[in-house]
């Protein structure tokens, strides 16, 4: 019997992908892996098809994709429309690598500049960040001209401002947190100062109306990538940011 022909229960596969069987058991829920066939006990066995798949599957979860989209996408019934896609997520996780590899270098030369005073020129210090990685999503949003005058701000500050704009995110980010471990109110008095500062940390860039705010702040909470970095420091520090933006919104904006 060659490998193609051999079949793993759930339990197997749950170790050899590192996905937990609870999920594989919501996958076959949804219709998205279906086991190759169920044992007379309920217990779930895939065969090399099917490890493709969920393959398949897990790519495009690294990529952030949805799992509506990913259904779409595994249930293309073209092989040429398959590969096609393979061959983009293949290009899209290689930029990635190169990416991260560039960050790695720019971690080391830090670390050796500070241990050895060596000077590190601006384009050094943010070599591997992806600045424009937001920027189709924003461009859809805001419009071109936003996302332009946005990008003309960011690059006035200079290397010096840039910095300090980083750090100023930071500050807003654990004074957050704090206020969630706290219990503050979005309408509280300490709260309404975070969001102040974080609206004015915006205007330097941006600056939005209530309605854009509004809606900036419910994409922190609606989008994973900038939940977690709002709630980095204590869960829900996102939501406390978009309830007191709203209030902030209503009052000032």
């Amino acid at each position: 019997m060659t490998e193609t022909d051999t079949t793993w229960d759930i339990a197997q596969v749950a170790r050899m992908s590192g996905v937990t069987s609870r999920t594989l058991r919501h996958y076959d829920d949804r219709g998205l892996l279906t086991p190759a066939w169920t044992g007379s006990d309920g217990r779930r066995h895939y065969g090399h098809t099917e490890l493709l798949r969920l393959q398949h599957i897990l790519v495009l979860r690294e990529l952030g994709t949805s799992l509506d989209r990913v259904a779409q996408i595994v249930d293309a019934e073209d092989p040429a429309t398959v590969i096609a896609l393979m061959r983009d997520h293949l290009d899209g996780l290689t930029s990635e690598r190169d990416r991260y590899a560039r960050l790695a270098a720019t971690v080391a030369r830090t670390i050796d500049s500070l241990e050895k005073g060596k000077p590190m020129t601006s384009e050094q210090i943010f070599d591997g960040f992806d600045h424009e990685q937001y920027e189709p999503e924003a461009r859809e949003r805001w419009g071109d001209d936003a996302v332009d005058r946005a990008n003309a701000s960011w690059q006035r500050l200079g290397d010096d401002g840039k910095k300090r704009h980083m750090r100023t995110d930071r500050e807003i980010v654990e004074a957050l947190g704090a206020a969630v471990r706290v219990g503050f109110s979005p309408g509280s008095q300490e709260v309404q100062e975070v969001v102040a500062r974080h609206h004015a940390w915006l205007s330097e860039i941006w600056t939005p109306d209530a309605e854009a705010y509004r809606s900036l702040t419910q994409m922190y909470v609606d989008d994973d990538r900038f939940r977690a970095h709002y709630d980095e420091v204590a869960p829900g520090a996102a939501r406390l940011l978009r309830d007191a933006a709203a209030i902030y919104a209503d009052a000032h904006l």
